[in-house]
């Protein structure tokens, strides 16, 4: 279900500066309607600088940005029809939650029938019916920022502008909060775009993950598309927990078959889909999940237990395989002891090859 007002963000050739800071530089970006777009990135790659702007609280060096097709480079952020919720709730301390809800509104001379209307939805949505008559300083801190997301909802806005809302929030409100945004999404088929540099956020809110890295977008795909298939190596180290497992080498050509070699360890890559068919002893970067690897009695590779760590229905084996660390998601119920050698394999089908040099998927 898509919102009637639902609307697409397009952003062209976007350059910003902050002084003599070139924070994002040449930055291209369709958000469809109705989508729920994730800005994922490190600390410091241009993500909420990025989202600022759209908002039109930072302005453009050059580019434009368009909303629902109409240019709003330069309009002021109240007449872009956007509602943006930050890091820190902002609620006012002296009013209550319906006051906090309904403030914007009555600053713009809603009907006050339409503002009721408004909040009772917004509050039904965000279960904030009981919290009405309370004072911010009354409410938890999961409870303060759905307020703010509140706020937000009673705006009926275009685009929905999320600034890392739940990093302020402890583990457990905020795996609480991230599934009642994603409901949220589904039952407002809104635009959103949503800031934040962690990545299991990311992959349940997203339609799409828009990676950046220094003010650039290094991927944009489905979740999916960005986990299994990452365009290069920032992208496969950044996403997954633990990371990507990467070993350099050279690919070899043996007729139709193709051989991934790299000091100790050697393995048929020949099912890769490959960009364009490699040139014999082409150095490259060999990644693979670490759920794609298997503790194996019979494998052919062994290497030194550095460490476990239990995960619950899961636990991470950390090998030392010829001074290259190795992670291994491991379900297993065998008892695994430190400094022991232990076997495993790993399926060719289920990995990645980038160059070496460039750091770019093969």
């Amino acid at each position: 279900m898509i919102m009637a007002n639902a609307a697409n963000v397009s952003i062209n050739n976007l350059n910003i500066r902050l002084g003599t800071n070139q924070v994002v530089a040449g930055l291209n970006l369709e958000v469809e309607p109705g989508e729920f777009l994730v800005l994922l990135g490190p600390s410091g790659c241009g993500k909420s600088t990025l989202l600022h702007t759209i908002a039109g609280l930072i302005d453009v060096e050059s580019g434009n940005i368009s909303i629902g097709q109409e240019d709003m480079t330069w309009a002021d952020p109240k007449d872009r029809r956007i509602a943006l919720v930050f890091q820190s709730y902002a609620l006012y301390p002296t009013m209550n939650v319906e006051r906090n809800l309904s403030f914007a509104l009555r600053v713009h001379g809603v009907d006050k029938q339409e503002i009721e209307r408004r909040v009772t939805r917004a509050a039904d949505m965000l279960q904030l019916g009981p919290l009405l008559r309370r004072k911010p300083a009354q409410l938890s801190g999961g409870q303060r920022q759905r307020v703010a997301i509140g706020r937000a909802l009673v705006r009926e806005a275009d685009v929905f502008l999320f600034d890392e809302p739940l990093s302020n929030l402890d583990a457990k409100l905020r795996t609480e909060l991230r599934r009642e945004l994603k409901q949220l999404h589904q039952n407002l088929g809104a635009t959103m775009i949503y800031v934040t540099h962690d990545q299991v956020e990311a992959m349940t809110l997203a339609s799409r993950i828009a990676v950046m890295r220094s003010g650039m977008i290094q991927q944009i795909g489905t979740p999916a598309e960005v986990y299994e298939r990452p365009a290069n190596l920032f992208v496969a180290t950044f996403l997954g927990s633990p990371p990507m497992n990467l070993l350099t080498g050279t690919l070899e050509r043996d007729g139709q078959a193709v051989r991934f070699t790299g000091g100790h360890l050697a393995c048929d890559v020949s099912h890769y889909t490959f960009r364009m068919p490699p040139m014999p002893g082409t150095p490259c970067v060999l990644g693979v999940r670490p759920e794609h690897m298997r503790v194996d009695p019979a494998g052919p590779h062994d290497a030194r237990v550095a460490l476990v760590e239990p995960m619950g229905n899961h636990r991470i084996v950390w090998l030392d395989y010829h001074g290259v660390s190795l992670a291994i998601v491991d379900r297993g119920r065998q008892p695994i002891a430190l400094d022991e050698t232990l076997r495993f394999s790993f399926d060719g089908e289920h990995v990645s090859l980038f160059d070496e040099e460039s750091g770019q998927r093969i």
